[in-house]
């Protein structure tokens, strides 16, 4: 029997009546809907298994019933950018196993410049092909302490842009001792129209090599970018550039010169990390600016970034946090344990630091000078970005605890990061406050965000939870909640 609405005089005639379902088309058409939903959920999710090799599928992968984003193939990825690898056959026996450490082959593009070939090994395919640089002997030179071989380096983003890759939109350029964070140089690029004139990287962390070489310059060493119409351009001058400053040092200053010529100016991105320092970079990892961490740089004249560690193996457990969550890493919450009058310092995926007494957030987001200059000087002017002494007052030295272990639990949607304590001695302390020695294990929850950079830089607020462990601290970090900001409670 057909259901049929009553015709009122006066009223909307049924044949020019808007649209209307009858009941028994809702019923039919919510449980396609609810039959479509179960279908697309339980296919699309829980037939992954949660592995460290898969977890960023979760964390960054959008919403599949949102349509328009899922189909949107505008986004800038990975395959949009090419790399151009600065290398030499003198050290890439060493040098590959850095590369091995960020390069993703199938999703990658690029190659790994060398002055003349080298043997093949058996891991050559979890690296960039090889390719040789163009003969540059015609080329003058007349540094006195610098070499050659900057002429062939600085030719490479002409040299990749003649491989004729399709679908280009940024060249990226780094040294074969660069530790690049991929996901976080595309949501530093992804900021930017790679349509226009673009030059993206950063200076030096020394005031003095700055004043040698050029505050304007991107050094190669913390990488920089290029986008495909200004690599275009520097193509079509760059010979004819190089011929005009032979008595520069190194091939980054020769791109900036040819830059000049071409007038554009460097776009700084605070996340390359050209690493201008020798010794412990602890002050450097454990401060970082509210921005994302991009690359690494001079691994081999600084100390191990974890204690009691090979170099090599020591970034490389800095890779394990940053696949479950590389928008934070590094990224430092300051927050207060007010019952035992501690300052916290969280770095997330590093380490955290638990320091007697109070310091304010303007105190304890300076970097600690745990390091020296590239000159092999201390002083605070050398540098440039505002700095303070590691502590003060024996009191102050912080009890640091080094990233240990990371897990997500996709029920609670959180990573839980474990911090176990560096063993070594503390100074005796007379102060009458509680003693943060026998905290000996530190756990950070934590839910990702792969978007937080979409939004307006803030730092993280965190926050000290209960637990009934003597011998661990528990603390949440998280995004600001309305009205929070960072005060002892």
């Amino acid at each position: 029997m057909k259901l049929r609405r009553k015709y009122q005089p006066g009223g909307v005639k049924p044949s020019s009546r808007p649209f209307h379902c009858s009941p028994l088309k809702v019923i039919l058409w919510l449980c396609f809907s609810v039959s479509l939903l179960y279908n697309l959920y339980f296919l699309d999710f829980l037939d992954y298994s949660i592995t460290p090799n898969n977890i960023k599928y979760y964390l960054s992968k959008p919403c599949i019933l949102n349509i328009e984003e899922h189909e949107n193939e505008g986004n800038t990825s990975l395959r949009h950018l090419v790399f151009g690898i600065a290398g030499s056959s003198r050290t890439w026996s060493e040098r590959q196993k850095c590369i091995q450490l960020w390069w993703r082959p199938d999703e990658m593009r690029g190659a790994v410049w060398l002055d003349k070939m080298v043997g093949y090994g058996i891991d050559d395919h979890l690296l960039p092909p090889i390719k040789i640089s163009g003969n540059t002997s015609h080329f003058k030179y007349e540094n006195p302490i610098g070499d050659r071989s900057a002429l062939r380096l600085t030719r490479i983003v002409s040299e990749t842009l003649k491989l004729g890759l399709n679908d280009v939109r940024w060249f990226v350029m780094g040294d074969d001792d660069t530790l690049f964070f991929p996901d976080n140089l595309i949501r530093v690029l992804s900021k930017y129209d790679h349509d226009q004139y673009y030059y993206i990287g950063s200076t030096s962390e020394s005031h003095q090599q700055n004043i040698v070489y050029n505050y304007g310059m991107a050094y190669g060493g913390g990488g920089f970018a290029i986008s495909y119409p200004l690599a275009k351009a520097l193509a079509n001058m760059q010979d004819r550039c190089i011929e005009r400053y032979p008595g520069l040092y190194g091939s980054d200053d020769r791109i900036h010169a040819c830059m000049s010529e071409l007038g554009v100016p460097l776009t700084k991105e605070r996340g390359f990390h050209q690493n201008d320092f020798y010794g412990n970079i602890f002050g450097i990892l454990a401060a970082h600016p509210i921005t994302p961490l991009v690359s690494l740089h001079h691994y081999s004249v600084t100390n191990a970034i974890f204690p009691r560690m090979d170099k090599l193996e020591a970034l490389k457990k800095l890779i394990a946090p940053a696949k479950l969550d590389s928008a934070a890493l590094l990224q430092q919450s300051i927050c207060y344990d007010a019952t035992r009058n501690w300052t916290i310092s969280v770095s997330w995926g590093y380490a955290v630091q638990i320091i007697r007494g109070i310091l304010h957030p303007r105190e304890i987001e300076l970097i600690a000078r745990t390091f020296y200059s590239w000159y092999q000087t201390v002083e605070p002017e050398g540098f440039i970005f505002n700095s303070r002494p590691y502590y003060e007052h024996v009191c102050q030295k912080p009890f640091v605890h080094f990233f240990s272990d990371v897990s997500y639990n996709i029920s609670t949607d959180q990573t839980l990061s474990e911090y176990i304590r560096q063993d070594y001695p503390y100074p005796r302390c007379e102060w009458k406050m509680a003693d943060p020695l026998p905290i000996a294990r530190v756990e950070v929850r934590k839910r990702p965000d792969p978007y937080v950079w979409d939004r307006a830089p803030r730092r993280n607020c965190c926050r000290i939870l209960p637990t009934e462990k003597n011998d661990t601290l528990v603390v949440d970090v998280g995004e600001c909640r309305e009205d929070e900001f960072i005060e002892v409670r």
